[in-house]
């Protein structure tokens, strides 16, 4: 009886000992299937979240530096037109005044021919104040309409060389004066178009 329990306790403790070496083991001690972690399924969404919100970043930043580039386009070509339209004002304003130039000299050429014709009638009205003494006053009216007056150029009146040109100075006084007129000065539209020429009295 003793032999027999020793020969069925043994493969008992044999079985006992390969239970304890694979505890997950089954039948024939084969080894059961080990399940993957579920970590590694999150660390790929959580890489498709972080890589989804960078290409929204970047493309948000890429909007924005577009929008910057024509902002920047459009205030350049305001400031290219603002320059242009001052450039035009100031060519139209400075063609406005050569224009106005232009036509002021015209004019004086035109009434300093005149002057000399002036003149002659002036000089012929002194020499016969009979007969061309009625059209003094005329000849005076005409000379205000085209815009000539005569510098005063009185004898006995201060001279003043930037309306008088003195051609004959005579005396030994301190005082200058007008002695006579020998031809006369005139203003054409406020403006010294010929200076009285003089002859000058020192007293």
């Amino acid at each position: 009886m003793n032999e027999d329990q020793d020969y069925n306790e043994t493969p008992q403790s044999e079985a006992s000992d390969k239970e304890k070496r694979n505890p997950n083991g089954g039948p024939g001690g084969s080894a059961a299937p080990r399940k993957e972690p579920e970590s590694d399924e999150e660390d790929i969404g959580e890489a498709v979240i972080n890589a989804a919100e960078t290409s929204a970043k970047a493309a948000k930043n890429h909007k924005k530096t577009v929008d910057d580039v024509q902002n920047d386009k459009i205030n350049e070509l305001i400031q290219d037109l603002q320059r242009t339209r001052a450039d035009f004002e100031n060519f139209r304003r400075q063609t406005e005044v050569q224009k106005e130039q232009y036509g002021n000299a015209v004019k004086f050429a035109t009434v300093k021919k005149i002057l000399t014709l002036l003149d002659d009638i002036e000089r012929a009205i002194a020499a016969n104040p009979d007969t061309l003494g009625p059209l003094a006053k005329s000849f005076e009216k005409t000379t205000k309409e085209l815009g000539l007056t005569k510098i005063p150029a009185e004898a006995g009146s201060a001279f003043n060389p930037d309306l008088h040109d003195a051609v004959m100075v005579e005396g030994d006084g301190e005082e200058e004066v007008i002695g006579e007129t020998l031809r006369p000065g005139y203003y054409y539209d406020g403006v010294i178009i010929r200076p009285a020429m003089v002859k000058v009295q020192k007293q």
